[in-house]
């Protein structure tokens, strides 16, 4: 697996995913969003990787070319 997720673009989905998560720890009791904002975890560890396969597979790549 290369990197295929530039620095803006991880920055983005780990606010994103914490703020997914967030929603689904404090939000109301018994609404949907509490196990919508659990979909969090997924952009936190591409975030955390550097690697989306979503990207992979429609050819995308926001990071740097070496």
């Amino acid at each position: 697996m290369t990197t295929n997720m530039g620095s803006t673009d991880r920055i983005i989905r780990m606010v994103a995913g914490i703020a997914l998560v967030l929603l689904a720890v404090f939000g109301p009791a018994g609404s949907a969003w509490n196990w919508i904002g659990w979909i969090g975890l997924v952009p936190i560890v591409t975030a955390l990787i550097g690697w989306c396969p979503a990207y992979k597979i429609l050819g995308i790549k926001t990071c740097k070319s070496a």
